[in-house]
């Protein structure tokens, strides 16, 4: 499993959420929702530098985006990509399977 983060969306981290160099961002598993990988569940994102065991990460513009190994289950074998919606002014999640 991979993460993919946008330049769009990475200036949306920046600005809506404040995050600088240094910084982490948790991708997590939340109840209730909807998404494509888990019926019932949906992902969600939290500032949080204090890592347990990350499963995976990736590091943009010095800032660490990441997912624990307690919350890999959730994407199913998918790739994360994230990126940016203009209209609703937020961020967007897809998954995709490697190639």
């Amino acid at each position: 499993m991979n993460i993919y983060v946008s330049d769009r969306a990475l200036q949306w981290f920046k600005e809506e959420v404040q995050v600088d160099k240094g910084d982490m961002i948790k991708f997590y598993t939340k109840i209730y929702g909807t998404s494509p990988v888990q019926q019932g569940y949906s992902l969600a994102f939290t500032r949080d530098n204090s890592p347990v065991d990350m499963a995976v990460k990736l590091e943009k513009d010095g800032i660490i985006f990441y997912v624990e190994e307690t919350d890999i289950w959730f994407f199913n074998g998918h790739d994360l990509y994230v990126d940016y919606n203009e209209k609703y002014d937020e961020v967007t999640y897809d998954y995709k399977l490697p190639q």
